[in-house]
């Protein structure tokens, strides 16, 4: 498995539903950023990159997209569906996100501030990468 889904404290109420992340103890390591992806346009896709050192926690807030990670030797890909469902993704992991359902919003949290130096956006390089750094 190159990915891990983490359920999140799911508190059901009448009036609404409400879940919670918090760093450390639900989310893995320390948040020290949040973005979202929203309004992707129909046959679009997200990430096709990896990183040296960033970690991310991925949810689907609002409808649907699948996450796919490589890490060089294996594949998989991920259905997010559910708010109170993450994707925790490794350092080292190629990421694309697609197949956006109409209405979605992808939040992100990340184990650091943006670097452009931390990416990695040719796959050739990542896989180079991976001999390197796996050797």
């Amino acid at each position: 498995m190159i990915g891990k889904i983490i359920e999140l404290p799911k508190i059901t109420d009448p009036r609404g539903n409400l879940t919670v992340a918090e760093q450390l103890k639900d989310v893995p390591f320390h948040i020290k950023r949040a973005y979202w992806v929203y309004d992707v346009p129909g046959g679009e896709s997200r990430g096709g990159h990896a990183h040296k050192r960033l970690k991310q926690f991925v949810v689907a807030l609002s409808g649907s997209f699948h996450v796919t990670l490589d890490n060089g030797s294996e594949r998989q890909t991920y259905l997010l569906n559910h708010p109170w469902q993450g994707l925790l993704i490794e350092t080292g992991t190629w990421r694309t996100l697609d197949d956006f359902s109409s209405g979605a919003v992808c939040l992100v949290l990340a184990s650091e501030p943006y670097e452009e130096d931390d990416y990695i956006y040719d796959y050739e390089e990542f896989l180079e990468y991976k001999r390197i750094h796996n050797a």
